[in-house]
C-alpha cells in the first residue's frame, strides 16, 4: 500500500512540475504578447504600395511608443479615432509643433489645406492617399491612441523585411 501512495505521489509532483511549465510558458507568452511584440495581420488599400492589398503579417513591437520613440515616417497600429473596437495601420507624417499641408479631397479638386499638429497629436495618413481614411478626414490624432510600432513584415515571405 506504501509502494502504491509513493508512485502517485512521485506522479503528482511531476505533473505539478510540468503544469507549472506551462503556466510559466503562457505567462510569457501573454507578456510578450502584449508588452513586447506581437504578429499582426495588416489588409485593406489604405497602405498600398508599401503593404498588400489582401493582407501582410508584421511584427509590431509595443516598446518605443511608449518612450516617445516614434518619429515622421514610423508605420504604426492606432486604435481607429472613430471605431475604438478597431485597429488601424498607418504613417506618421508630423508630430506636434509641425505644420501639415495636405490635399482635402485628391481624386475630385486640388484644394488643399494646413494645419498645426497641436501638442500631443500627430498627424497620420496612408500611403494611398486615394483610399485612405486618416488625419485628412479626422484630424490629428492623440499620440494616446498609438499601440505600437510596425517593425518588418514577415508574410509573405517575398516581403520580408523592415518597412
Amino acid at each position: 500500500m506504501k509502494l502504491l501512495f509513493t508512485k502517485w505521489t512521485t506522479i503528482a509532483k511531476q505533473s505539478i512540475d510540468r503544469a507549472a511549465i506551462v503556466a510559466k510558458f503562457l505567462c510569457l507568452l501573454h507578456v510578450t504578447n502584449t508588452y513586447i511584440f506581437s504578429p499582426t495581420l495588416v489588409y485593406g488599400p489604405s497602405m498600398l504600395p508599401t503593404l498588400n492589398l489582401t493582407g501582410d503579417v508584421v511584427l509590431s513591437e509595443y516598446i518605443s511608443h511608449r518612450l516617445g520613440k516614434v518619429v515622421p515616417g514610423d508605420v504604426v497600429l492606432i486604435q481607429s479615432p472613430e471605431n475604438p473596437r478597431k485597429m488601424i495601420t498607418k504613417r506618421v507624417l508630423a508630430m506636434e509643433g509641425e505644420v501639415v499641408s495636405f490635399l482635402v479631397d485628391p481624386s475630385r479638386s486640388d484644394r488643399s489645406r494646413t494645419v498645426v499638429v497641436p501638442k500631443g497629436h500627430v498627424w497620420i495618413q496612408g500611403d494611398n492617399i486615394y483610399a485612405s481614411n486618416d488625419s485628412r478626414n479626422f484630424g490629428p490624432i492623440p499620440y494616446g491612441l498609438i499601440q505600437g510600432k510596425v517593425w518588418c513584415r514577415v508574410w509573405p515571405l517575398d516581403g520580408f523585411g523592415s518597412l
